[in-house]
């Protein structure tokens, strides 16, 4: 590995240099979230139809983020980050220039693109260029502009759709993605192996298909435009797919993604619990939008207001996350930490009319500082016991199951809630706001089950990474 000696300065720059390829991507999702109802009118969709658009680019980002540390080992962490932004930057003018929901859904698989090797190969970055004892502070460092995005994102969402075309909300990660090229070229480190080892071309094609066409059942199961029999049949062969790749990641020498690094409890338990986490809050920014705008009549405005407390909280105390962490270790924090986080979803589908503005925004502070102290968690006990050699193909697979498990959670919410209201086309507001109250309360159950994979954690897990002592 050519790995080139960080200098006081590249440490003191590169978490922001990373944090403005997570503001682009932040940014560029929660607009699009606040935004939802005002495009779907725009393209002649009904609201829960646009989960496409969501889901699209999450999925894309899961089929191509597998390969994204073999890409950087290959070809330079410096290069490739270039390229990504470049691809995510083109992507985003062609979402502004869509005309259909086909036209958009394909902008943002070429976004999906470009965010899958520009997120996970910056975080890549930040890993080889801290030692593991540091990489809390630098992860929750990074994180705090990382979360102006989506503080931001609702707000300038729902100010542009209020008095702009909707077009414009994708045109604002250009200058966004200008000023991430000259830092990258700048000040990024330049990390590449001297020697790669083969891309699995077969496990890419039978994983990536099986994903893709598992994704895809979801969202004409929810749409309700094939039969049982063809849901079936796709779903059967989807899991065909994923079982036929993992039959050959066992037979190959150098697999797209390395099973075996399941065997590592830490790495197991942060990647198995954050997908059942996101499974369950994946939902979250695609349910809150319709509950305030379509089920309570809030304007896009009021609406992104009405979000952005969660990041607001997330950023401001992200400070403390750290000492949380290294006081109470990783094991405490993450079961009881999902528990609340699961109690606050569902105490979501109290909301109603009457419900005071300031409980509303009370309750969505909390639960922006419980979400980014579980993700703090997580995102930094999977690296806790990865040798050097493995922090790639880690720091792959963690990635692609967040992007996953975030995609299956919004198609979930939207399965669940298209489940409740039959009729959404028709529907009255008093019965979307009835569906989307079931929802929550269904999510937020979901979340609580994650509780359990952490459980399976011993008290000194990840001791190395957070600095907690065991008491004897």
């Amino acid at each position: 590995m050519h790995r080139p000696a960080p200098t006081a300065t590249v440490k003191r720059i590169l978490p922001w240099l990373v944090a403005v390829a997570f503001f682009m991507e932040s940014l560029d999702a929660t607009i699009l979230n606040t935004a939802v109802p005002t495009i779907a009118r725009a393209l002649h969709v009904a609201p829960l139809s646009m989960k496409s658009a969501l889901t699209s680019y999450m999925l894309s980002l899961a089929v191509f983020i597998p390969i994204s540390g073999w890409v950087a080992d290959r070809f330079g962490s410096r290069r490739v980050f270039v390229s990504a932004i470049g691809v995510f930057m083109f992507g985003s003018l062609m979402c502004g220039l869509s005309s259909s929901i086909h036209l958009l859904v394909a902008a943002r698989i070429l976004q999906g693109c470009g965010g899958a090797m520009m997120v996970p190969v910056g975080r890549l970055t930040l890993v080889r260029t801290f030692p593991k004892s540091e990489l809390v502070r630098a992860i929750s460092f990074f994180s705090i502009p990382a979360l102006i995005g989506p503080m931001l994102g609702p707000l300038a969402g729902g100010f542009i759709v209020e008095y702009f075309p909707w077009r414009v909300i994708f045109f604002v990660n250009l200058p966004i993605g200008f000023l991430g090229l000259y830092l990258v070229y700048r000040y990024l480190p330049n990390y590449f192996a001297e020697k790669t080892d083969p891309l699995d071309f077969v496990g890419l094609v039978l994983f990536g298909s099986g994903i893709a066409l598992f994704s895809y059942v979801l969202e004409i199961f929810g749409e309700h435009t094939l039969g049982s029999a063809e849901i079936v049949g796709l779903l059967a062969l989807s899991l065909l797919l994923l079982l036929a790749y993992w039959r050959h990641s066992l037979s190959v020498e150098y697999p797209l993604l390395r099973l075996r690094l399941f065997l590592i409890r830490t790495f197991r338990s942060s990647v198995a619990g954050g997908l059942v986490t996101r499974l369950g809050i994946g939902g979250m920014p695609f349910l809150l939008p319709l509950l305030y705008q379509v089920g309570l009549g809030y304007g896009p405005l009021k609406s992104g207001m009405l979000m952005m407390p969660q990041p607001l909280a997330a950023m401001s105390l992200k400070m403390t996350m750290p000492w949380v962490i290294t006081r109470f270790g990783y094991r405490r924090v993450l079961t009881s930490n999902t528990v609340f986080m699961g109690v606050l979803i569902a105490l979501f589908a109290t909301i109603d009319p009457a419900t005071p503005i300031w409980r509303i925004a009370l309750q969505a502070f909390c639960f922006g500082y419980f979400s980014s102290l579980q993700f703090t968690a997580i995102n930094t006990i999977v690296y806790a016991d990865l040798t050097e050699k493995d922090v790639s193909m880690g720091s792959s697979i963690a990635s692609t199951m967040q992007q996953l498990s975030l995609s299956f959670g919004v198609a979930m919410a939207s399965l669940v809630t298209a489940y409740f209201i039959p009729d959404r086309f028709h529907a009255s507001a008093g019965e979307m706001i009835s569906g989307i109250h079931r929802a929550l309360v269904v999510v937020g159950v979901l979340t609580l089950f994650s509780a359990l994979v952490f459980r399976q954690l011993r008290p000194e897990d990840g001791a190395n990474v957070s600095r907690h002592r065991v008491e004897e």
